[in-house]
């Protein structure tokens, strides 16, 4: 068979990045902490879970032989010859990835047939596949990472993976072979965005390439092991026609918040901890003109904003000697000087929220941000106490005063017990009354549907009837928004 029949065979592909060694590394050295050299180079027996007897190659169940060890051994002689034959290589800066990752697969399908061990196309593609994740990818997790029924994965040690499908918690049978596995596979992924994880600093929060978030923390904070969470990001971003269809808005909301995003009004989306409050600030992103300037701030680069005029700003933790930190605070204070039509905030959680405050008070309407709270009246209450950490000892109605000037809406997004993320309120901020900041919902979430026989819930965000003082402005802007909108459904609908 040619070689590339036999690679057409092999089932597929590498992981997509490989990080390039500074020019000059010696290619016999390992360096342990490197995000390049795989940890299976470093620690015997540093692959992914092995296989039970079942899934061995029938070489190795009639060799007499341990078959998990055996065909653990098989894949570490793989992956080591590999590393031999193209550790300089994989240290070239100059080699594309794409030729890397083609390159070394060739070389692969050349070790195991070098092997000269029986296998079956189904084996051959499995122990293709498992070599090239822990080479080039992050062992265990590659196959999750790849799966795009997976929207999570919590790593509680390294013998205890978790997934999210469809909104549910399972547990798989992927494991990672050893503590020193785990913790390289999780330097090697912040070591790619620029931060560190060790002893002094046993937290961090990173990304992957694609934008998805990465947690990890490492004892002795983490005392049963090392634990990671990655927060996987749709490679292609969800449209609001896509959240329509999965239920967590409906067309007309869809239609009042375009306009409100068109009005440059105002606007927090509010919701607890994995309600998707990153994902519908995407969308509530491609609302905006194509013809303005957008800033977007965040402490890890999540947003995935379509339009061509955008300047993205990241945060810088500090360095090793504790310099070199740039805050959100102060990005969104540069931000003012970059002359912008939009800003978008990732999330407030701190001193930032005064200065984000400000900037809607002063001109720069139209600005989008995310809140952690669990209902309108509570990402007031956020708001107020965000404002407080800012050290400037600010009287509590100067700050509601504040709040009600510069919000005009709060979206409330929330994940049901069903694992579905609706929205639930769209609150208009009116204004104060005494010492309370007023707030009047436009559209509810209708629980009074029910649910199916399968726990599903059958409502949907139904208006209120009462139409939001803002609608004045959308008249003023020329914005048309159908009557039918606002228009409260008959009492009889709401009925299960």
């Amino acid at each position: 068979m040619k070689l590339s029949e036999r690679l057409s065979a092999a089932e597929g592909g590498f992981a997509p990045e490989v990080k390039a060694a500074p020019a000059g590394r010696r290619a016999s050295h390992v360096d342990p902490h490197s995000a390049v050299v795989p940890s299976t180079f470093e620690q015997p027996g540093l692959m992914q879970s092995a296989p039970t007897f079942g899934d061995q190659p029938d070489a190795l169940r009639s060799s007499g032989q341990q078959p998990v060890d055996a065909f653990a051994a098989l894949k570490e002689r793989a992956a080591t010859a590999l590393f031999e034959r193209m550790g300089a290589r994989f240290n070239d800066s100059a080699v594309k990835e794409e030729d890397l990752r083609s390159a070394a697969r060739e070389e692969l399908i050349r070790i195991v047939d070098g092997e000269q061990v029986p296998l079956s196309a189904e084996e051959r593609s499995r122990l293709v596949r498992d070599v090239a994740d822990d080479v080039l990818g992050y062992g265990p997790l590659q196959r999750l990472l790849d799966d795009p029924a997976v929207t999570e994965i919590m790593v509680n040690r390294m013998d205890q993976i978790y997934v999210e499908r469809h909104g549910k918690l399972t547990f798989t049978e992927s494991r990672f072979s050893s503590e020193d596995h785990l913790r390289k596979v999780i330097e090697r992924i912040v070591s790619k965005v620029g931060r560190r994880i060790d002893e002094s600093s046993p937290l961090v929060d990173a990304r992957l390439e694609d934008g998805s978030r990465v947690n990890a923390v490492i004892p002795p904070l983490a005392v049963g092991g090392s634990s990671l969470t990655i927060r996987k990001f749709s490679k292609v971003p969800l449209t609001v026609r896509n959240l329509i269809e999965f239920g967590t808005l409906t067309p007309e909301m869809a239609e009042l918040l375009d306009a409100c995003v068109k009005a440059k009004l105002n606007i927090i989306v509010s919701g607890g901890t994995g309600t998707g409050k990153t994902t519908l600030l995407n969308v509530l992103s491609s609302f905006l003109p194509s013809d303005e300037r957008i800033v977007t701030i965040e402490d890890a680069v999540e947003l995935q904003i379509q339009q061509r005029h955008v300047v993205r700003l990241e945060s810088r933790p500090p360095n090793t000697e504790g310099k070199g930190e740039v805050t959100i605070r102060e990005l969104l204070r540069n931000s003012l000087r970059m002359r912008p039509d939009r800003i978008v905030v990732g999330e407030v959680r701190g001193g930032e929220s005064l200065d984000m405050l400000q900037a809607m008070n002063t001109g720069h309407d139209g600005s989008l941000s995310t809140v952690h709270s669990n209902s309108p009246r509570d990402a007031v209450a956020r708001l107020e106490t965000l404002v407080l950490m800012a050290g400037m000892d600010l009287p509590l109605r100067a700050i509601r005063e504040q709040i009600a000037s510069a919000v005009n809406l709060i979206v409330q997004i929330s994940r049901l017990r069903d694992g579905t993320r609706r929205i639930t309120h769209v609150t208009e901020v009116q204004g104060m009354e005494g010492d309370i900041v007023t707030l009047q919902d436009a559209f509810v979430f209708d629980y009074s549907a029910g649910v199916d026989a399968h726990g599903r819930f059958l409502g949907k965000p139904v208006p209120t009837g009462i139409r939001p003082r803002f609608i004045d402005r959308f008249e003023d802007l020329g914005i048309r928004v159908s009557p039918s909108v606002f228009a409260a459904p008959p009492a009889s609908a709401l009925r299960p």
